[in-house]
């Protein structure tokens, strides 16, 4: 079962370049995998019906649920005694999210690039290739604790 901690909405010292409306999320799930879907299903069913990233939902899921999976996974190790925290910042045409974990962390430069030709048939190492890949930008702190994913509604140009 997820927790959610906080729910905040308004400009603050934090708010996007954009300026306007948002709504900050502060939630936590146990180190899990039967408790990812939920989660991301819960969290995806807001982004979609707030607008954020319209067009771009999809994106926004398949790279969220990359990132809680390897938290649970690879940060915690499946300890249902850990938790992994997500902060989820939404508006004007950008969403922004944070996972941090409680494990080791890792060296991000340490993974196997997925396309090189020795590794194509790797049963791992696409999560981050995805994130990156589908989220404008994406970044690991706290000695790879922690992931900044961020991604904003594309305009058609016509």
């Amino acid at each position: 079962m997820s927790q959610w901690h906080t729910m905040t909405s308004g400009p603050t010292p934090r708010s996007s370049q954009r300026g306007g409306p948002h709504i900050r999320l502060e939630l936590s799930l146990r180190s899990e995998v039967s408790a990812i879907s939920p989660f991301v299903e819960t969290l995806m069913h807001l982004i979609r019906k707030c607008k954020w990233v319209s067009g771009n939902e999809e994106d926004v899921e398949i790279a969220l649920r990359e990132a809680i999976a390897n938290a649970v996974i690879h940060g915690n190790h499946d300890d249902p005694g850990k938790q992994v925290y997500v902060g989820c910042r939404g508006g004007t045409d950008e969403v922004s999210i944070v996972i941090r974990d409680e494990g080791q962390g890792f060296d991000s430069g340490d993974v196997p690039d997925p396309t090189a030709p020795e590794n194509i048939k790797s049963s791992h190492g696409r999560g981050i290739y995805l994130m990156k890949t589908l989220m404008d930008e994406v970044r690991f702190e706290r000695g790879g604790t922690v992931v900044y994913m961020r991604k904003s509604r594309r305009v058609a140009i016509i």
